[in-house]
């Protein structure tokens, strides 16, 4: 029994010498994790001398956002530039508004009182224009039909007196020459000399045809006129409005388009004035310069008609004379 409890104790001991052997080791598996961070104090030491390196890398952004910093100023100028950039693009649609507003009548309104003085003579010299040519093409017009008909009228005709008698009351120039054909012939009674009435109704004839010209070139001058200085007139009305241009710009301390374009507008709208004043008067006067010379022509054979009406009529009065002559002869 001693040797079985003998036994029985080192058994026990064994057990036990075991169980605190695997105990120690237990204890240090369990003790490993929270002693894991025991091993990175070194690593954080030997991490240290390595510190330069991010510092030296912390130091590149350092200047980084100092070599950035004329990228922000750059930002902010470009922000400060954006608003002037907007303010420019608004100031330049309100001036392009502007000038859209600028109509002819506006201009006209907030022209110069010479400027303006300018364009309301130009605008009557052009409405003068214009009436003269609707009242020329009128007359030209009825003067050419009534002598082209008095013409067809005493084409058949024998004498001064069947002509007169055909053409009636009606005040043309052909009815006037006739008139002063008759009358010479009443003037010269008695006179022998043929030559010598031709020659007073030729002349008479020719101041007829004469003062017909004048008549029919009514007008035609102030045409001639306003096409020679209706430009000119302009041209003074723009060295007038580019001069008060010149002084806005002087007095506003700007050279601005809004300062400066009303004025230039105003100076080339009484350019524009004259113009369209002088243009058209020359033509119509070119015009009526054609016409008129067509109806002079057709006064001048108005006037070959009559004087030779007048001649068969002063030849016929001599046969005539020559035949009651020759009857008398042969009675006695």
């Amino acid at each position: 029994m001693n040797i079985l409890t003998t036994r029985a104790t080192l058994v026990a001991l064994s057990v036990l010498s075991l169980v605190s052997l695997t105990a120690p080791s237990s204890a240090q598996q369990q003790m490993a994790p929270a002693a894991a961070p025991a091993p990175s104090a070194p690593v954080a030491q030997q991490a240290a001398p390595a510190a330069p390196q991010p510092s030296a890398q912390a130091a590149t952004p350092v200047q980084s956002p100092s070599a950035a910093a004329p990228v922000a100023s750059s930002g902010t100028q470009d922000v400060s530039a954006a608003p002037s950039e907007g303010e420019g693009k608004s100031q330049k649609s309100a001036t392009i508004a502007g000038l859209k507003e600028l109509s002819p009548w506006l201009m006209f309104w907030n022209a110069d009182i010479v400027v303006k003085a300018v364009m309301i003579g130009l605008a009557f010299a052009s409405l003068v224009t214009w009436t003269v040519f609707i009242a020329k093409m009128i007359e030209l017009a009825v003067v050419q039909r009534k002598l082209r008909s008095a013409l067809a009228k005493i084409s058949d005709v024998r004498s001064l007196a069947e002509a007169q008698f055909a053409l009636g009351a009606k005040g043309s120039v052909l009815s006037a020459l006739i008139a002063a054909a008759m009358r010479e012939g009443r003037l010269s009674a008695g006179i022998s000399s043929d030559a010598g009435i031709k020659e007073r109704a030729a002349s008479s004839f020719a101041e007829i045809v004469r003062a017909e010209g004048r008549r029919i070139r009514v007008g035609m001058g102030l045409l001639a006129t306003i096409g020679a200085t209706s430009p000119f007139v302009g041209l003074f009305g723009t060295v007038w409005g580019i001069m008060n241009s010149f002084i806005g710009i002087s007095k506003s301390q700007t050279t601005n388009l809004a300062v400066v374009a009303p004025g230039i507008a105003e100076a080339l709208l009484a350019t524009a004035i004259g113009l369209v004043a002088a243009i058209p008067a020359v033509i119509i006067y070119n015009h009526f310069s054609r016409v008129t010379k067509g109806y002079l022509e057709l006064v001048s054979r108005a006037s070959g008609a009559a004087a030779r009406l007048l001649s068969r009529d002063l030849d016929r009065t001599h046969v005539s004379v020559s035949g009651g002559a020759h009857s008398r002869a042969a009675a006695e």
